[in-house]
């Protein structure tokens, strides 16, 4: 078979599974997951049922499937940007913000479909992508003091995810306010006392 050929049938199943895959998303945003069915999803996406059952085998790996799939566009977003030229600051602080407004954008998932994607594994995974991303970018800046060296890396790696996990309660034009918040955790403590040491007088 010619090349060509297997690129253009490669091509239309990567669009009929993303098909599947986005109205099931899209069913289960608007209705929940209990009211997604194959025979919904097939109706939606416009195509034969027998056609889905060839793709996945039932609701919940769709879900994970279009979840997935986001997960790897964001994460390549989110390299390319942390990969770009300029100073660790700003490239800190650009990554940051577009994982905030990825959340944002996102929402919260309802409690049935969160719980469908951490039995398919992909919450734990998309958080260890993250979590590495942001370590590779925290230890330089944590080695040149431009971020505070006075915790473990790995603390400061959480702390910026579920810290930033908050913009899933906002609108993408809410997020700056918490992108400010988390950089200023981040900030070396200033040289001095302790806020321990601090007293107070009458």
């Amino acid at each position: 078979m010619p090349k060509l050929w297997d690129e253009t049938v490669e091509s239309h199943r990567r669009a009929v599974r993303e098909a599947i895959e986005d109205a099931a998303w899209s069913l289960a945003e608007e209705h929940g997951l209990r009211a997604v069915t194959m025979a919904k999803v097939a109706t939606a996406a416009g195509i034969a049922r027998a056609t889905i059952y060839k793709y996945f085998a039932d609701v919940e790996s769709i879900l994970a499937a279009w979840h997935e799939r986001q997960i790897d566009a964001h994460l390549e977003h989110l390299t390319a940007m942390a990969e770009a030229a300029g100073d660790r600051e700003s490239v800190l602080r650009s990554v940051l913000g577009a994982y905030a407004e990825i959340v944002a954008r996102r929402g919260p998932h309802g409690p049935e479909l969160a719980a469908s994607l951490h039995r398919a594994g992909e919450h734990q995974g998309s958080e260890a992508q993250v979590d590495e991303l942001l370590r590779r970018l925290l230890v330089p800046a944590v080695d040149s003091h431009q971020v505070r060296n006075d915790m473990d890396v790995d603390v400061l790696v959480r702390y910026c995810r579920h810290a930033l996990g908050a913009a899933s309660e906002l609108s993408v034009d809410g997020v700056d306010g918490l992108l400010e918040l988390t950089l200023a955790g981040l900030r070396p403590r200033p040289v001095g006392r302790e806020p321990s040491d601090e007293t107070t007088t009458s």
